[in-house]
């Protein structure tokens, strides 16, 4: 099959490997000296817009970082929808605002084309063992088109409902990951504060109800000080604005996320921009309570 993928970042590049992997052509649009030798040695095309992606490619994927960077590859000059053919599928990977992904879907749909919103949990990691999970909003019938590439690159495949429903539950996602950091965190600084070994309660707590996926991997980065970046400070701040904005839209207040926001903008003022991985939240508690963990 011919598709195009648009968006070759961290998580794009893996995401796209395994789709050649499994035999189908790729078409992208960036500048050569941007992509992995990798890439181009599995025979990923290089067009010269996002309109020449769409019209080599039947499906075609984005995977960028925030919304206007969706809005200017579909809808921008030489972006996908300015000559796109009907009956063609626009798939956005990427994580944004669920009121703007509706009118993307709405423009897809002008022009004869479907629209599915699939955004991704998994990190990195998830992106490379092509083990992500995947939420999709839109037509049925288009999500089981879809399915199968789906399944090259993500495990736990779900509809959950019409387009913008797939942005809306990630943003779920990105809360409940966010505020349980948080709490991972204080409890961290907590109880080293107190003189207990932050490890050796770690490992205690994983035994019982507070076990959490979060408890089991940042909370060792938190401890070990390994706040290379697995998923960014400053995308998460993104989400949780996200989460925010949605709420207003739906006259909803969301206390421990705009608090888990906050948090993080302060780690992202001492990190110019917030580069380092959202675990490093924990260095805003320590800051205000004057101590920092020990093992």
């Amino acid at each position: 099959m011919r598709i195009g993928f648009i968006g070759l970042g961290v998580m794009g590049k893996p995401m796209s490997s395994h789709l050649m992997t499994a035999g189908h052509s790729l078409y992208s649009c960036t500048n050569v000296s941007d992509i992995h030798p990798d890439l181009l040695a599995q025979g990923l095309h290089i067009c010269a817009s996002p309109a020449a992606v769409a019209e080599k490619s039947a499906i075609i994927f984005t995977m960028l970082p925030d919304t206007s960077d969706v809005e200017k590859v579909l809808l921008g000059e030489n972006g996908i929808l300015s000559s796109i053919r009907a009956g063609k599928v626009i798939v956005d990977m990427s994580s944004i605002s669920p009121s703007e992904t509706i009118r993307f879907a709405y423009r897809a749909n002008e022009a004869g084309c479907e629209y599915l919103d699939a955004p991704v949990s998994g990190g990195q990691s998830g992106a490379e063992a092509a083990s992500l999970s995947i939420m999709v909003g839109g037509d049925p019938k288009t999500f089981a088109q879809i399915k199968p590439l789906f399944a090259l690159l993500g495990k736990n495949i779900t509809r959950v409902g019409d387009v913008g429903t797939g942005q809306i539950c990630k943003i779920a996602n990105q809360m409940i990951v966010a505020i349980n950091i948080e709490a991972v965190a204080e409890a961290l600084v907590l109880v080293s504060k107190a003189g207990a070994d932050p490890e050796l309660v770690r490992q205690a707590l994983m035994g019982g109800s507070a076990s959490s996926r979060v408890l089991e991997k940042q909370a060792v980065r938190m401890i070990k000080r390994q706040f290379e970046p697995g998923f960014r400070v400053d995308l998460h701040r993104k989400d949780l604005k996200l989460a925010l904005n949605t709420a207003q839209e739906l006259g909803l207040s969301l206390p421990n996320t705009a608090v888990t926001l906050q948090l993080l903008n302060s780690c992202a003022a001492e990190q110019n921009g917030g580069s380092l991985d959202h675990s490093s939240l924990i260095l805003a508690l320590e800051k205000a309570a004057s101590h920092a963990i020990s093992h």
